[in-house]
């Protein structure tokens, strides 16, 4: 006889993906990643057993943006770029919801950049997932901040000049306390990080690369292609080599201080002669953030595009820390009074 398990909290059945839906039209174009990444975060949020009341979902202005429509959570379509002040506010506000900020690479690396900097550094409990496209999708193509040099687009017709921004070292710059990459096209790789982003206790920066296949279409489809996936990617495993290819004949050594590509068939290496992966070492996740070779202009020391947890450490978390300061002062001073701080210590009677 089978026996139903119970939400142990709501003490209710857990929900399925399905019920995280909502009645809303999904208006993205018929093969747009975010199909893919919308399905992974309903059927990871159902795994956990989560209820749709225990989830708010915070995205500020863009295609990505309209996930909280899509989402059965409570949910904030937000203004551009100002995602993250919502999340913060909301995180300060109730410390028990699961909070999923979506953002693209316009919105979070653009106009909201700044504020994308300050909530990794400020470390709040939540989840940030970054969609990188390489584009403005729902302005109608024009280069974004992480679109590749010489982008040929509606705003860049002789090609675009700006040197492209890179997610995950944006993060490690901003001392973030976890940053992954995972892609639309990986559902088991995608879910995963979903996972681990979730478990996380801190900011975790999640970049997910996410196909436009109106305005920028295959951009990453030499990482997510099954003919080019296993050259040009490395997926991290904490404790394990780094070892990609085709027969997992390729892995990456650490020459001093300098990662090389070496063949394990020919030149005489084994596993154990490789860079070990350690999600705790911030200066070996800065080299991986800038493994950020562009495939299609191979060079004799190609190196590969990490996918995984780059960096995972423990700090206290923001919301923490002010609500033990907001104790420790109400200890010391007594319970606050609105009208009198309004009014300070020095006021005039006016005749």
């Amino acid at each position: 006889m089978s026996t139903l398990t119970v939400n142990k909290v709501s003490g209710k059945a857990p929900l399925k993906a399905k019920d995280f839906a909502t009645d809303q039209d999904v208006r993205w174009c018929p093969g747009c990643g975010d199909y893919s990444i919308l399905k992974q975060v309903q059927s990871v949020l159902a795994e956990l057993e989560l209820d749709n009341d225990e989830v708010a979902v915070i995205s500020g202005i863009g295609c990505s943006s309209r996930f909280p429509y899509y989402m059965k959570t409570y949910g904030m379509h937000s203004i551009h770029g100002r995602a993250p002040a919502i999340a913060s506010g909301l995180r300060i506000a109730n410390r028990d919801l699961s909070i999923w900020l979506i953002t693209g690479d316009g919105d979070g690396l653009s106009i909201g950049g700044n504020h994308l900097l300050h909530i990794l550094r400020r470390n709040f409990n939540l989840n940030i997932l970054l969609f990188n496209n390489q584009i403005y999708g729902l302005t109608k193509g024009q280069y974004s901040p992480t679109s590749e040099f010489n982008t040929k687009t509606k705003s860049t017709p002789y090609g675009s000049l700006d040197h492209p921004v890179n997610p995950p070292l944006f993060a490690m710059g901003a001392n973030a306390t976890f940053v992954a990459r995972s892609m639309d096209r990986d559902p088991k790789n995608l879910k995963e990080m979903l996972r681990r982003s979730n478990a996380h206790s801190g900011t975790s920066f999640l970049e997910i690369y996410q196909n436009c296949n109106i305005f920028n279409d295959g951009a990453f489809f030499a990482f997510t292609d099954k003919a080019t996936k296993s050259a040009n990617c490395v997926f991290l495993e904490q404790g394990q080599p780094l070892i990609f290819g085709t027969n997992r004949e390729l892995g990456i050594r650490l020459d001093g201080h300098r990662p090389s590509v070496v063949n394990l068939e020919k030149d005489g290496f084994s596993p154990n002669d490789l860079w070990i992966h350690d999600e705790k070492d911030p200066f070996k996740a800065q080299m991986l953030a800038h493994f950020f070779d562009d495939p299609k202009k191979r060079e004799n020391n190609f190196l590969p595009r990490p996918f995984g947890v780059l960096y995972e450490i423990e700090r206290p978390c923001y919301e923490e820390m002010l609500y033990e300061q907001l104790d420790q002062a109400t200890q010391q001073n007594g319970k606050g009074d609105l009208d009198n701080l309004i009014a300070g210590n020095v006021t005039w009677q006016i005749k």
